[in-house]
């Protein structure tokens, strides 16, 4: 007898064996791309909307780094985040968006500004731009390219926030690549700007300057001012004239408040100059052999009667040495005497042919260059008082005055023609005709006063034969400054003496009207 039970199991299990063998086998490559498909719709579900996200980029700016993800995107071959049956449908869409994107213009931008074809560099606002004279009228490209320079040159290039974030990442890639190519390379040769645009050196055209108080504006001269001078050291400056007084003024800019006031009774003063440490001045007339020695220190006036040595019937012009040892006074006929501060007597003396119109120390003090009536220049040896070498100023038929630079590098001899020839101290000694560097004839009147500056870089010149006849000469390029003088109204006159203080800041002259006209040099940070 059959066991049912049994049957009944054994059919169950038929059932479920044929069940089993009937169902297909999964797909593993659907599945799998399935699984993908839900990976990236979680990604995309946690990502801001792109729509949110487009708005946003071309509200801020953003459109260069837009068009530069869809290029890349097209470039990819239009790989999106759905499957590959979805890529033809985002190549259109990415089509769509760079057809629409329309391109905006800065607001800065105005239609109008194109037909103005030029600008007036004459208005004040715009006449710093301009480097010379010439450029009265200028393009509005130009000008835009001038202002982008001048910026460039303030901010030592073109700073990070004016630059796109497309310039941006394409500078940061090449930096990339660069330092990948050659990580010990020189810094500088991966950047890009104005490196000059700090350089302290001063520009030529147009001289930064303010106008000032006269310097002696507390207490003007009664008379013609013969001797301008700052102070070595302290923020001093000197006035003298034919008031028969000396004059000092702490130097603001601002008030010029007086020192002290030295009167020299009967005694008109042609020159007075500082000693090399600011201790001592000395003044000299016109009609004697007197000359004075004020005593800074114990506030005292000592006069030099005679000198032991000096066969001389008056005492003029004089110039103290780079030392502060001696003087050396230009007497008549052509000598040259050499006067010891310690003794006041006279230890040597030099002669030249013709009259003495210009004397000038080298910056060391080692040589003395002359300057003679007939435009011929001498150079001597201080030590040996032995003329070192002899030339003819070019084209120089009478001589006037005479400068050396500090530096040592130029000398400038002036004329009666009004011609100021600008050579180089070293031809000087080594050729017997030596061809000055410039010829400046911007005066055109006798150059009568010379000067160059502390640092050598402005040649002051100066006719005492006409009103407002002063220049500023920019070295090395020897142009004239175009912007001085000019004022609404005269302020310089006849000048007699020029000098620059000691760091540049400031720049006086003597004028016949006994006023020292005062100007700031904005180049010069110090005094």
């Amino acid at each position: 007898m059959l066991n049912m039970d049994k049957v009944g199991k054994h059919s169950r299990k038929g059932r479920e064996t044929t069940k089993r063998v009937s169902e297909p086998e999964p797909d593993y490559d659907e599945e799998v791309l399935k699984r993908h498909k839900n990976a990236q719709a979680v990604t995309v579900l946690g990502e801001e909307d792109a729509s949110v996200k487009l708005l946003e980029d071309l509200v801020f700016g953003a459109e260069d780094d837009l068009v530069e993800r869809l290029v890349e995107d097209r470039g990819d071959g239009g790989a999106t985040l759905l499957d590959d049956d979805d890529s033809s449908d985002s190549d259109v869409e990415n089509e769509a968006r760079l057809k629409v994107l329309p391109t905006r213009t800065a607001v800065w931008e105005d239609e109008d500004d194109d037909l103005e074809e030029e600008v007036d560099m004459t208005h004040r606002f715009r006449r710093d731009l301009a480097k010379s004279d010439a450029e009265a009228k200028m393009s509005k490209q130009k000008l835009q390219q001038r202002m982008k320079e001048q910026f460039q040159k303030a901010m030592g290039g073109m700073p990070s926030w004016a630059e796109t974030k497309l310039k941006k990442k394409n500078k940061k890639k090449a930096k990339d690549d660069s330092d990948d190519e050659d990580e010990d390379g020189d810094d500088l040769m991966r950047k890009t700007g104005n490196f000059v645009g700090s350089s302290d050196s001063l520009p030529k055209g147009i001289i930064q300057m303010k106008k000032c108080l006269h310097a002696n504006n507390d207490r003007p001269s009664e008379d013609r001012l013969t001797t301008v001078q700052f102070h070595p050291s302290a923020q001093v400056v000197m006035t003298a004239g034919l008031d028969q007084s000396i004059s000092l003024f702490q130097v603001d800019g601002k008030t010029n408040p007086k020192i002290q006031n030295i009167y020299l009774e009967r005694f008109p003063v042609h020159k007075a100059q500082f000693s090399v440490n600011g201790e001592q001045v000395v003044a000299t007339s016109f009609r004697n052999k007197l000359f004075y020695i004020y005593d800074m220190m114990e506030g005292k006036v000592i006069p030099v009667h005679t000198v032991r040595g000096l066969r001389e019937q008056r005492v003029k012009e004089f110039e103290v040495s780079p030392d502060g040892e001696s003087l050396l006074l230009t007497g008549t006929s052509g000598y040259l005497h050499v006067l010891t501060m310690k003794t006041k007597e006279v230890v040597k003396s030099m002669k030249i042919n013709g009259n003495i119109v210009g004397v000038a120390f080298s910056h060391d003090g080692s040589k003395v260059f002359t300057n003679s009536e007939e435009g011929e220049v001498y150079i001597w040896d201080m030590r040996s008082s032995k003329c070192l070498n002899r030339f003819t100023d070019d084209g120089c038929v009478s001589g006037t005055s005479m400068a050396a630079s500090k530096n040592g590098q130029y000398l400038a001899c002036g004329s009666a023609a009004g011609v100021v020839n600008v050579y180089s101290q070293e031809e000087c000694m080594r050729q017997n005709n030596p061809k000055p560097l410039k010829a400046i004839m911007n005066l055109v009147t006798s150059a009568t006063s010379l000067r160059f500056n502390p640092t050598s870089e402005i040649l002051a010149i100066a006719s005492r034969a006409d009103d407002e006849a002063a220049r500023l000469v920019h070295i090395p390029s020897f142009t004239v400054f175009s912007n001085f003088p000019m004022f609404l109204r005269k302020t310089i006159y006849r000048a007699h003496r020029l000098d620059f203080s000691p760091n540049s800041g400031f720049f006086s002259l003597a004028n016949n009207k006994g006023h020292a006209p005062l100007f700031r040099l904005l180049h010069y940070k110090d005094f």
